[in-house]
């Protein structure tokens, strides 16, 4: 999440006369692993097998760490008399299902590279992904809402149901060959996920349970998509390593080692926030995950976090705003340790009423992205957000960040400049996209962001929005996260982004695009009284306009550079 801060009092405090530049190494306070994930998962199974590693709520059923090796071995072995070798890539497409963690560590015990795939992807997203990371094998679910995944395929790939399973032989998807469906009908040229579970001997279990040593850390073990709010997905690749680590000291810094947490995780596990913040922050410090449900539904979950005494929470801050809501309807007699927000920033409202609605002991926000696998800056384990709404995160173990400007020199501590990291978990590459790669990770290892950061002496990181949607009005730079942190706090606007439109004498104005509640007739007049007072006179939008939604990617982020297309469009 976007740590909260006030960006006004932050950007004049950076044009006192500072001079030390921008740059923070955090040393770790101990060595790597250098493991893998299959020997991360046995060794948690060694230590905690008769412990719940997750739960299915919405499936009734769960699985011990014990449990959830074996089923992992069983499929893992059963991979490779399916003929996939390692390196290759198989796509998990399917939403919260205890399936996907199965076939997640499936894949790290069979050397496979997992391609996490949206669940909601529609056919021409899985054939571009498809295509995009070569993938041979494909586990995908039944249905999931509107979505029938076996009338998507046909749709791109009709010789499946002209073909043996395993045997695919497609125009349009050349790679996939393998389609194991998770469900008990049968489709023709697919097999089934607990049919392809018992195709493993003992023997070929005990021959994969071998072949461990083979597989090593710097392995890569898995594909995620990009959300694609600038255009295309890119899939950046992870490797064994970065992904253990990660989830170590994510986990590290929220005590999770304290005491058995169990955690319920509503966020999708395509996901970083689930694959890495979920699964792999579980997995390190043998803590519980909770499924409440395959897709989010408010009053699920919340039952989930009663029934299952839950001690962590996980959410972005739409779920928190729906789950509030909820309780506020129920008043369930509920409670946990933490409550962890990332995916896009919150208001210090929301934040009051998750600690006060939810009853939540602490709070915890996060700020990563895709490309670096963990999170750049994390909250710390202090007493002073007990009950408080102010967080402020730091930048994470093994990690050196530094805050540049536009000509890629160093500014000063405190003021405004693109983010770049370089640490042990920045992706190996985009796969298959080398000039992309090279736009994004230097070869002196330097990761560019594309997000405006201010960072503190102290190792805090406060960030401003991206790079991209930065507004030059007149000369002067407008950050819009700055004015939308304002205008959200205004009673009739439900959502706000603001964009740069184009204006002949300034270069830029300000444009507020927003959602309103209905019969409030707000008007830019309106706007700019809100404003006065609390932004300078060159922040304050000149335009405004009235969306019944925003577009956004399908994981659920706005996609500001459509918005800019739309008004183009209508020649604003």
């Amino acid at each position: 999440m976007f740590s909260k801060c006030d960006i006004s009092k932050t950007l004049k405090t950076s044009k006192k006369s500072i001079t030390k530049p921008s740059y923070i190494h955090k040393v770790g306070e101990q060595p790597l692993k250098y493991i893998t994930i299959g020997q991360l998962l046995e060794e948690t199974a060694n230590k905690f097998g008769e412990r719940k590693a997750v739960i299915s709520v919405h499936q009734n059923t769960f699985l011990t760490f014990s449990e959830l090796l074996q089923r992992a071995d069983k499929l893992a072995a059963a991979f490779k008399i399916l003929n996939l070798e390692k390196n290759d890539r198989l796509g998990i497409w399917a939403p919260n299902l205890l399936e996907w963690y199965i076939t997640k560590m499936a894949c790290a015990r069979a050397g496979l590279i997992a391609v996490y795939l949206n669940p909601v992807f529609e056919a021409s997203e899985i054939e571009y992904c498809i295509n995009k990371s070569g993938i041979a094998a494909l586990v995908c679910a039944n249905k999931f809402k509107h979505h029938d995944y076996y009338e998507t395929l046909l749709s791109i790939a009709p010789e499946l149901e002209n073909c043996d399973p395993g045997k695919l032989k497609s125009t349009k998807i050349r790679s996939l060959k393998t389609v194991i469906r998770i469900s008990e009908d049968v489709k023709r040229g697919t097999y089934n996920f607990n049919q392809v579970l018992d195709l493993a001997s003992s023997s070929n279990i005990a021959n994969l349970q071998k072949m461990q040593h083979k597989i090593s850390p710097d392995d890569g073990c898995c594909l995620h998509f990009t959300s694609g709010t600038t255009g295309k997905p890119k899939a950046a690749l992870a490797t064994h390593f970065k992904m253990v680590n990660s989830g170590f000291l994510i986990g590290k810094r929220m005590q999770l080692s304290r005491k058995h947490h169990t955690i319920c995780m509503p966020v999708p596990l395509f996901h970083v926030f689930g694959t890495i913040v979920g699964i792999m922050t579980a997995l390190n410090h043998a803590s519980t995950i909770v499924l409440p449900t395959d897709g989010y539904q408010p009053d699920k979950t919340l039952d989930a976090i009663k029934n299952e005494k839950c001690t962590v929470i996980y959410g972005t801050p739409t779920m928190y705003a729906d789950l509030i809501q909820t309780q506020e309807r129920r008043n369930e007699p509920i409670s946990a340790d933490l409550a962890v927000i990332s995916g896009a920033p919150s208001t210090p409202h929301l934040l009051e009423q998750i600690l006060k609605i939810l009853n939540i002991s602490k709070l915890h926000s996060a700020y990563g992205l895709t490309e670096c696998t963990t999170t750049v800056f994390q909250a710390v384990p202090t007493e002073t957000n007990a009950k408080s709404p102010i967080i402020v995160d730091y930048v994470q173990e093994h990690i050196e960040v530094k805050v540049i400007n536009e000509n890629g020199d160093l500014v000063p501590f405190g003021t405004p400049g693109e983010l770049c990291v370089r640490c042990y978990s920045n992706m190996l590459k985009y796969w298959d996209d080398e000039e992309k790669t090279n736009e994004i990770l230097g070869k002196d290892g330097w990761l560019r962001t594309g997000d405006q950061c201010i960072l503190g002496e102290d190792g805090s990181g406060k960030l401003i929005g991206r790079l991209k949607d930065m507004i030059i009005r007149g000369g002067e730079n407008v950050y819009p996260k700055e004015i939308e942190e304002i205008l959200i706090t205004h009673p009739n606007i439900l959502e706000v982004q603001v964009i740069g439109t184009p204006h002949k004498r300034l270069g830029e104005e300000v444009c507020a695009c927003m959602r309103i509640k209905p019969q409030s007739n707000l008007t830019l007049e309106d706007i700019v009284t809100f404003c006065k007072g609390e932004l300078a006179y060159f922040k304050i939008p000149t335009r405004m306009e009235i969306f019944d939604s925003f577009p956004r990617t399908t994981s659920g982020k706005i996609q500001k550079f459509k918005l800019t297309e739309m008004l183009s469009e209508k020649n604003f």
